[in-house]
């Protein structure tokens, strides 16, 4: 088994990282804070302006275009070039859940028993270029981010299966060139936009946080090209792109704080480097060269046995929870894991200890035995397939015995993981080798970061054509709630051609007519109480093995102000207003 950091420095880290939540040890730089401190409050609160600041990130994400994008760093960086109807408001922990409206005045307007959606769009809001934002521009956006598949294909696809004409026939802008467009979206002046939805959608205020609904100028849309030169409602513009290489943002000098209260419009230059090497990252973050992680997965296994046992380093980090899990997909609709009883012997066969070490330690996630992270509404905890060890050594009884009834001997099957992040592949490792114990011989394919979803892991036609059983996945919620989390990887509608997260191709009926029946519910407790009766039913289909309930561990630069982790978006630091001290 590889390992990210040598034997002694796993064990350095896991016993220093128990010490880390007591942690209340001063950093050396002027102006730290505790450790944890930006899980709970604000650090280095101000609104000074100027400067630049600096990100990086190890690989680079698979579009900067708020409707083909599906990673929750591009969500939250997002933000700061593209304003949808409603987002976050900028808060340390479960804080940063809080929904406001950002391009829309208010909250959505529900009418028609929660079917029909009505929203107003803030008057004065402008573009980099100065002309007027309108509710035309937000349907757009809608339309070419979920009805041209073929051409933007790595976002969610919720408006797809919600909006009334979504069997119509609409083909989305690109080919459906009529005035009207969709019809279930109305647009009765420049202000006003209306959704009509098939079925009541109790949460539909969430599920416009997403950058879909940020708007797009039809005459500036160049398809799968707009990630190159997005146009700008946010408070920054782009001023400069190379692919793979820097992303350069600078003040949009249309956008008024009078039409935004979120954001304070706060350095004067934004530079994202992209497939910079995390160990360099990680350097450059303690020496000031780089302020921000993007990526938000913390930092690697050398610089954490650093960090966690430097008392005055310890100080400038945050362990936080961020509505993650760690797992491996089983996929369903690949022999030998079609038969329930195979996945069954791998929920028991994966040794979870070791995995939870290879990613780096409990620092790094408590062992997980559910499909809902404990820090998501309607978590119930159990474990439908327990195990045991003697000493060091997993049992397998249970897993040999449902290999046993599975009947498949001896076979073969590929694992997919993401060759950027050493974590995952190290814990693919792992998982092949407690896999071989029952006669599983797995192969590892890695891939970028930047392809995984587009063009390998989430696509079923190349998992079907390479034999693809298992594929390491690391989750987040959409958006805060047990439906924003558990929809796109468990419902069958959510399966896609390209950029499908749905991995293990799930499609029990059951599920999802239990998530279709909950978020139509205006009941908040009785839509959680469905989501943990989904979160069982999906485990009872073995179809995901939960390892980790991940936790991240960031290094919080002291020269960055405004600094705080949100659950909003998986415990990454809050980017829009992130400033630099001069």
């Amino acid at each position: 088994m590889r390992r990210s950091v040598p034997v002694a420095a796993v064990a350095a880290l896991t016993s220093a990282g128990l010490l880390l939540a007591g942690c209340s040890g001063k950093g050396s730089s002027a102006g730290s804070a505790e450790a944890n401190a930006a899980t709970k409050s604000v650090v280095n609160a101000s609104d000074e302006k100027g400067g630049t600041v600096t990100y990086a990130m190890s690989d680079a994400p698979e579009s900067f275009d708020p409707g083909n994008t599906y990673y929750a760093f591009v969500y939250n960086f997002s933000r700061l070039y593209a304003r949808p109807l409603t987002t976050f408001k900028p808060g340390p922990g479960t804080k940063g859940e809080e929904l406001a409206p950002d391009l829309a005045e208010s909250m959505g307007k529900p009418s028609d028993g929660g079917k029909t959606w009505t929203y107003k769009i803030r008057k004065g809001v402008k573009y980099d270029d100065g002309t007027t934002v309108t509710s035309q521009d937000v349907k757009y956006a809608v339309e070419r981010s979920n009805f041209a598949r073929d051409v933007l294909s790595l976002g969610p696809n919720y408006f797809q299966q919600f909006l009334v004409d979504n069997d119509g026939g609409y083909k989305g802008p690109y080919k459906d060139k009529s005035k009207e467009g969709l019809k279930s979206i109305e647009t009765p002046d420049p202000q006003t936009i209306v959704f009509h939805l098939k079925q009541p959608f109790a949460e539909f205020d969430y599920l416009v946080s997403a950058p879909q609904t940020a708007p797009v100028p039809q005459a500036k849309d160049k398809g799968a090209d707009y990630t190159k030169s997005v146009v700008s409602s946010g408070s920054y513009k782009f001023e400069n792109y190379q692919e793979g290489k820097q992303l350069t943002l600078v003040r949009n000098p249309n956008w008024s704080a009078q039409t935004d209260p979120l954001r304070k419009q706060l350095p004067d230059k934004i530079v994202l480097n992209l497939k910079v090497a995390q160990s360099t990252i990680d350097k450059d973050l303690q020496s000031g060269n780089t302020l921000v992680d993007m990526a938000g997965r913390g930092v690697d296994g050398q610089t954490q046995a650093q960090l966690l046992t430097d008392p005055k380093l310890k100080a400038d980090t945050d362990n936080a929870l961020g509505q993650r899990l760690v797992y491996t997909a089983l996929n369903t609709k690949v022999a030998p894991f079609d038969n329930v009883e195979c996945r069954k012997a791998v929920e028991y066969a994966i040794d979870k200890k070791a995995v939870q070490t290879a990613l780096g330690g409990p620092i790094r996630g408590e062992i997980a035995s559910t499909v809902l992270p404990t820090d998501i509404a309607g978590y119930q905890k159990y474990d439908l397939y327990p195990q045991k060890y003697s000493g060091d050594n997993l049992d397998l009884t249970e897993a040999k015995k449902h290999w046993a009834k599975c009947g498949a001997g001896n076979v073969n099957t590929t694992i997919l993981a993401r060759n950027d992040r050493q974590d995952e592949v190290d814990a693919a490792t792992s998982v092949i080798g407690s896999l071989k114990k029952i006669g599983i011989n797995a192969r590892i394919q890695s891939y970028p970061t930047s392809k995984y979803f587009s063009d390998y892991a989430g696509v079923p036609a190349f998992n079907k054509s390479n034999n693809v059983g298992l594929i390491m996945m690391q989750w987040g919620a959409d958006f805060p709630t047990g439906y924003g989390y558990l929809q796109q990887i468990l419902n069958g509608k959510a399966i896609s051609q390209s950029g499908n997260s749905n991995l293990s191709e799930l499609d029990d009926p059951e599920i999802n007519n239990l998530l279709n029946s909950a978020i139509a519910n205006t009941d908040k407790g009785a839509r959680e109480k469905a989501y943990a009766d989904i979160d069982k039913k999906a485990m009872e289909q073995a179809a995901i093995v939960p390892l980790t309930y991940f936790k991240v561990l960031m290094y919080r630069s002291p020269k960055a102000t405004n600094m705080m982790s949100t659950s909003a978006f998986s415990g990454e630091y809050d980017y829009l207003n992130i400033g630099v001290k001069k």
